[in-house]
C-alpha cells in the first residue's frame, strides 16, 4: 500500500506541475485516479483478501470510462473523442485478448497430449536436481523468449514448472521467478520478443539488429538475479522412483502439435514484420490449423483433440484481468496523467527518467507508458531509446503483477506464485535491474559500444 500511496503522490506531483491540462485538474481525474490505486491495492492484496485479481481490475477498468462518460454527459460535452479512445482500446484489448486465446489454447492441447509430463519425466528421470532444473529453465526462458515472446515463453516453462514439482515451494517460487525475470530479459533485446521493443522498432528508433546491442546488460542482470535466486533453491533432487514412476511418452499428434505451435508462433511473427497486419490475426490463422489437423486426426486415427475443451481449460480471469488493466490504464491516458509524465524528460533529463520508466512499469502497464514516451517523442538519442526499451521491458519484473509474463505465471501457480511471494525475493531482481543499467552505461555512454 505504502508503494501505491508513493505512485498516488508522484502522480499527484506531475498533475500539480501540469497546470491543468486535459481533465487532471477536474473532480473526475481525481476520482479516477483515486479508484485506479484502490483497485492496484486490491489487486496486489489478492492474497490477503482472497478475491480473485481479476474481480478489482475488470471493474475498475470498466467503471472508470462509465464515470468519464457520466462526466461528459453532464457536462454535455461532444464525447467524439471518448468514443475515439474506446473504440481503439477495445481493439487494442482484443488483438491482446485472442493473441493469448490461441498461446493458452496451445499450451492446454500440449498438456493434454502429455508434452510437459514428458518433458519432466525426461528432465528428473535423469537424476537433476533442484538447482539444476532451476537454472535449465531460466536458460531456456531467456533463449526461447526472444524467438517467441515473453508471455508464451513464461507460461510454457511455468507449466513445465509445476509438472516438475507441484508442493515444494522453495524450489516452485524462485523457479518461477527466475523464469519470469528471465523471459522479460529476453525479450527486452529482441524486436519481437516483448510488445515495447516492438512498439519502439516499428517507431523507428533503432534499427533492428541494433536492439542486439542490449544482449549484455540483459543477459548479466538476470544472470546476478538467478544466482541470488539459486541460494534458495533446495540441494536435493525430486522424488522419483523407477520402480513406481510409469515411463511417460507424448500421446499420438503431440510432436505436430508442436509443430504447428512454431509454425503459429511463425505467422505471427511474420504477420507483423512482413504482412503489415497484428501478429494476432497470425496467431488465430494457427488456431485453425490446430482446428483442421484435429479434424484429421479423429477422422485418421479416431484421436480425440477438442480445441473446445482446451479452450474451456485456459485462464478466462488472466484474460479478463488483462482487459480491466488495459482499460484502466487506459482512462488514465485519456484523463491526461500518462501525457504529463513525459514533461518530467525537460526536467529531470532522459536517463533518469528512462530508469523511472522501468519502476513505473511495475506498477502500471509497460505497454501504455512506452506508448506515452513514443507519442511525446522526446529529443533522445538511440543510446536513450534502448535504454528505455530495456527498462520498460525488465522493469516489470519488480512485481509480479507487472508483466504480461509475471501475470501469466500468477495463473499458472495459483495460490504459489503470489504477490507476496514474489515480494518475498524482490530484492534479486532490484539488484539485477541496478546491474542491468550499470552494464547499460559503461557499454552506451563510457565505451561508445553501440
Amino acid at each position: 500500500m505504502k508503494v501505491l500511496l508513493v505512485l498516488l503522490a508522484f502522480v499527484n506531483t506531475i498533475w500539480a506541475a501540469g497546470g491543468g491540462q486535459d481533465l487532471t485538474t477536474s473532480w473526475i481525474g481525481l476520482v479516477c485516479l483515486v479508484i485506479f490505486v484502490v483497485g492496484y491495492y486490491a489487486v496486489a492484496a489478492e492474497e490477503h483478501y482472497h478475491i480473485n485479481k481479476a474481480k478489482p481490475a475488470l471493474f475498475m477498468g470498466t467503471f472508470m470510462f462509465v464515470l468519464i462518460g457520466i462526466y461528459y454527459a453532464i457536462n454535455g460535452m461532444d464525447a467524439t473523442g471518448l468514443r475515439s479512445e474506446v473504440q481503439h482500446l477495445i481493439l487494442e484489448i482484443s488483438e491482446i485478448f485472442f493473441f493469448l486465446l490461441v498461446a493458452m489454447t496451445y499450451i492446454e492441447v500440449l498438456i493434454e497430449r502429455r508434452v510437459f509430463d514428458t518433458l519432466k519425466y525426461n528432465l528428473v528421470s535423469k537424476g537433476y536436481s533442484y538447482k539444476k532444473l532451476f537454472w535449465m529453465t531460466g536458460f531456456i526462458a531467456f533463449f526461447l523468449s526472444p524467438v517467441a515472446d515473453n508471455l508464451t515463453t513464461a507460461l510454457i516453462l511455468s507449466t513445465v514448472l509445476i509438472t516438475i514439482e507441484k508442493e515444494n515451494k522453495s524450489f516452485l517460487v524462485p523457479g518461477a521467478i527466475n523464469i519470469v525475470v528471465a523471459a522479460n530479459a529476453g525479450g527486452a533485446w529482441s524486436p519481437f520478443g516483448d510488445i515495447t521493443t516492438l512498439m519502439a522498432w516499428m517507431a523507428g528508433k533503432a534499427p533492428f539488429i541494433d536492439f542486439f546491442y542490449l544482449f549484455p546488460a540483459s543477459i548479466i542482470g538476470w544472470a546476478l538475479t538467478a544466482w541470488l535466486l539459486s541460494l534458495y533453491v533446495p540441494a536435493d533432487k525430486p522424488h522419483f522412483d523407477v520402480s513406481t514412476e510409469k515411463k511417460v511418452t507424448i500421446l499420438t499428434g503431440g510432436k505436430v502439435v508442436i509443430a504447428l505451435g512454431v509454425t503459429t508462433i511463425a505467422s505471427a511473427v511474420l504477420s507483423q514484420q512482413v504482412l503489415n497486419i497484428p501478429p494476432m490475426w497470425g496467431m488465430v490463422f494457427g488456431l485453425s490449423l490446430l482446428k483442421l489437423y484435429s479434424y484429421r486426426l479423429k477422422r485418421k486415427q479416431g484421436q480425440e483433440l477438442s480445441t473446445f475443451k482446451a479452450i474451456g481449460k485456459i485462464e478466462h480471469d488472466t484474460l479478463l484481468f488483462f482487459f480491466g488493466i488495459l482499460a484502466a490504464v487506459g482512462a488514465l491516458h485519456f484523463l491526461g496523467y500518462l501525457g504529463l509524465a513525459v514533461k518530467l524528460y525537460d526536467t529531470l533529463g532522459p536517463t533518469t527518467v528512462n530508469i523511472g520508466v522501468g519502476f513505473l512499469s511495475a506498477i502500471v502497464d509497460n505497454v501504455p507508458v512506452m506508448s506515452a514516451v513514443l507519442k511525446s517523442n522526446p529529443d533522445m538519442g538511440m543510446d536513450q531509446w534502448l535504454l528505455v526499451t530495456l527498462t520498460a521491458g525488465i522493469g516489470g519484473s519488480l512485481i509480479s503483477f507487472g508483466s504480461a509474463a509475471g501475470v501469466g505465471v500468477m495463473g499458472k501457480l495459483r495460490g504459489i506464485y503470489t504477490f507476496g511471494s514474489h515480494m518475498k525475493y524482490s530484492w534479486t531482481v532490484l539488484v539485477g535491474y541496478i546491474l542491468s543499467l550499470i552494464v547499460w552505461y559503461v557499454q552506451f555512454e563510457i565505451l561508445g559500444f553501440y
